[in-house]
């Protein structure tokens, strides 16, 4: 079997060390696995496996000779390399949102537009988390049915923040039960026993950021270019696995039978019928594994027979970040 190198780029982070879980996990047949940070994090070591590899200093030279190059860095960093990695001949799959309204990027999630990926001029884009999971649970639907327009409201854990959201929280915890002062840097006020309706910078439209992604990067992965999006973005005091809740306008009726069939066919999802007695998923239903879990499927009452509602939750660091990069790759290697 061909070997293939593998740089991963921010190996030191939350969603850099998932990378290389799930590569191990996953089986990826790697040659040469280089893990690169900042001159900071270089000498670290950091496990793969049963082995550990040492973290090296990232430079313009150390993506010769590399096949695959996934990126888990800011968009800054992601700018500054991409040159580098992409003159040196290397696929670049990058989960920043720096390139992924490029038109000449593509935006891939294997299990929907997998055509996409091969149209590549060395970068290829992963969608925002919320995006994955919310496009994954509707996918089904979307194959039998145009949607015209989505609402969308997220509630997202604090591993979307990093690993330092992650770390706030859990700090934030300590000092309840102790009963000091809690701390907020990584969020702009508590987020313990708390939810923050705010995420990313605010735009002129009164959106943020966070929340315009999953209209334009829907519309180009869904290729629906007039797909209209309200979303609401929305911090909870959950370690792990973001949660949304979607309504769905169609252009064609669809019954709510047809739509749970739908959903249970689709390719990385699944349809909760019982969980302990319960028709719907939660974040810790879903944590440190890939699939998303859609329940509570039913009429949307605002749309009549052509509208849908249900709610969905997926693993924003696996699925939603390093295991859609890695499924990118395998998809590659596959042709």
């Amino acid at each position: 079997m061909k070997k293939w190198n593998i740089a991963v780029l921010g190996a030191t982070g939350a969603v850099g060390q998932e990378m290389l879980k799930v590569l191990n996990e996953r089986k990826f047949p790697v040659g040469e696995l280089k893990a690169l940070a900042s001159a900071s994090s270089a000498g670290r070591k950091l496990s793969f496996g049963d082995k550990e590899i040492i973290v090296e200093e990232t430079t313009d030279n150390s993506f010769k000779g590399m096949d695959f190059v996934l990126g888990a860095v800011s968009n800054a960093m992601a700018k500054r390399f991409a040159p580098a990695i992409v003159t040196s001949g290397t696929v670049f799959i990058d989960n920043s949102s720096a390139f992924r309204l490029e038109a000449n990027v593509p935006l891939v999630v294997p299990q929907i537009n997998p055509e996409d990926a091969f149209k590549h001029n060395g970068k290829i884009a992963n969608p925002n988390c919320s995006t994955i999971v919310t496009l994954m649970a509707i996918s089904g639907i979307a194959r039998k049915v145009k949607i015209e327009a989505m609402t969308a409201c997220t509630y997202q854990a604090v591993s979307g923040a990093g690993r330092e959201g992650i770390e706030e929280l859990e700090a934030q915890i300590k000092a309840e039960t102790s009963g000091e002062a809690k701390i907020s840097k990584v969020f702009p006020c508590q987020i313990l026993s708390n939810a923050i309706p705010r995420i990313g910078d605010e735009l002129d439209n009164g959106y943020t950021t966070e929340e315009m992604k999953m209209q334009n990067e829907g519309r180009k992965i869904l290729h629906l270019p007039d797909l209209n999006v309200c979303c609401t973005c929305v911090r909870i005091p959950v370690m792990r696995s973001h949660s949304i809740s979607v309504q769905l306008k169609l252009a064609d009726a669809m019954s709510v039978e047809d739509a749970k069939a739908a959903i249970a066919e689709a390719p990385g999802c699944v349809l909760v019928k019982d969980i302990d007695g319960r028709n719907y998923p939660t974040p810790l239903d879903t944590t440190d594994q890939d699939l998303v879990y859609v329940g509570r499927v039913r009429r949307d009452l605002l749309n009549g027979d052509k509208g849908l509602a249900l709610w969905c939750c997926g693993d924003q660091i696996r699925k939603g970040a390093a295991t859609n990069c890695i499924e990118i790759a395998e998809l590659l290697i596959s042709r």
